[in-house]
């Protein structure tokens, strides 16, 4: 009984542990009807290794269409140059018109102080001054109108760019008619075939990445309160009963479920216990290995672990010890 209680505080084992591992749901982001599949259920990939294949037709016509716009903006561009040319020429003939204009209302300006000519003719080179004067602030103003629509260099009007937009969105959808595995892992649950409608973002099948498996396991809180991130430990497998592989504590979870509150508007929820002993809290630990996991496992495997503190010879050998019962213990259960 001493042994069991000390033990618990520096050796402590746990059969409440299991592979983990990232499962990700792989959809197509655009919609279709599946042409082609490469894979088979449970099957081993590789990363950008093609799964299947989304009818392209539309989505190359897209392409087809979003170039011959891309051609048909830098026409355009061509035609706002021009229109810059015919603006600036018209910007020299409004600037002249409107010398003359305001030499000739000064002049007449002048002989209207002397009375030389009437007071109707000064009005009516007044009004052709101010008239010549719009004329070239409108000019000017539109060769801003078309130099903003140009862009600071050749290719970088808005018609262009929208242009070069569209047809990189088009190349973009035409290349995730292909759907390809994210990293080296396993295809699970396959639902799909050949004639099957894909449709954008609803997931088609599950992946798990094989390089993303580790181990969790689940210790009464006072158990592991002693040790910290990088201890060692000792795992045995449901899966591979007399086989015991070296872990390292990677890091403890921070919360646990119980303790998470939601702001609902209600009176405080007390959980009671009419046990004498109540049951300890559990924490979950996650631990990493420097090898592989061995090829058997899977997410959700189950597995037994024990902690040992880093150091000390004789700990290390009573959790061996330990380790090795538990996995033995594993051909009959």
């Amino acid at each position: 009984m001493t042994y069991i209680v000390i033990a618990d505080r520096y050796v402590p084992l746990t059969s409440e542990s299991r592979v983990q591992g990232y499962v990700v749901q792989i959809a197509p982001e655009v919609s279709g009807t599946i042409t082609q599949v490469d894979i088979k259920n449970n099957q081993t990939v590789t990363k950008g290794e093609l799964l299947f294949r989304i009818d392209d037709h539309k989505y190359r016509l897209a392409v087809d269409q979003a170039q011959v716009a891309l051609e048909q903006a830098h026409q355009q561009e061509q035609a706002l140059y021009a229109q810059v040319s015919a603006a600036q020429a018209n910007i020299a003939t409004s600037q002249a018109n409107y010398n003359n204009a305001h030499r000739d209302f000064k002049r007449i300006s002048q002989l209207a102080k002397k009375q030389l000519v009437s007071a109707s003719m000064r009005d009516n080179a007044y009004a052709k001054n101010q008239t010549t004067l719009a004329n070239l602030a409108a000019a000017k103003q539109q060769e801003i109108v078309i130099k903003t629509q140009l862009g600071p260099k050749l290719g970088q009007s808005t018609v262009v760019l929208a242009a070069e937009n569209a047809l990189a969105q088009a190349k973009l959808n035409l290349a995730h008619t292909q759907i390809i595995a994210p990293s080296n892992g396993v295809i699970t649950n396959l639902q799909v075939d050949i004639g099957t409608m894909a449709n954008a973002n609803q997931p088609m099948l599950t992946f798990i990445p094989t390089d993303s498996m580790w181990v969790t396991a689940d210790f009464r809180e006072k158990s592991i309160a002693n040790f910290h991130d990088h201890s060692s430990a000792y795992v045995a497998y449901d899966a591979l009963p007399g086989q015991v592989f070296p872990l390292t504590v990677n890091n403890r979870d921070y919360g646990v479920a119980a303790a998470q509150q939601v702001a609902n508007g209600h009176l405080t929820s007390i959980e009671t216990s009419n046990r004498w002993v109540r049951d300890a809290q559990r924490v979950r630990v996650n631990f990493t290995s420097q090898q592989p996991l061995p090829p058997q496992l899977f997410v959700g495997s189950r597995a037994t672990v024990v902690v040992y503190p880093q150091q000390d010879p004789i700990w290390q050998l009573l959790a061996k010890i330990e380790i090795h019962l538990a996995s033995a213990l594993h051909f009959i259960y």
